[in-house]
């Protein structure tokens, strides 16, 4: 970090943000009136959750090498809490105790 200097990193900073949000904008502003159909609007609102799944299901199954079933309990609880209550907070704080309990008592 010493060979940056706080006068460095702001052109970077910006430029990182142009890149990053330049993206999302330009189909905003050609794209927003134009109807898509259907099969594609439920294609395109089902790649957000195909992603993160294969984000984090490859961690959760190697995040407890040793038992790995309790890192599918704790999924298992998060999926079903989540499918029928819904909410962040209850289904993470929950599935880390589920996984807990399985790893201290099995």
């Amino acid at each position: 970090m010493d060979n940056f200097s706080s006068g460095s990193l702001i052109p970077l900073i910006l430029g990182m943000a142009l890149v990053t949000y330049g993206p999302r904008l330009v189909p905003f502003l050609f794209f927003s009136r134009i109807k898509i159909p259907l099969a594609v609007d439920g294609f395109l609102k089902s790649i957000p959750v195909a992603a993160i799944g294969a984000l984090i299901v490859p961690g959760v199954l190697t995040a407890t090498p040793d038992l790995p079933q309790a890192a599918l309990w704790g999924m298992g609880f998060t999926l079903v809490y989540g499918v029928f209550r819904g909410g962040i907070i209850i289904p993470v704080l929950g599935s880390v105790g589920m996984t807990y309990l399985v790893l201290t008592f099995f």
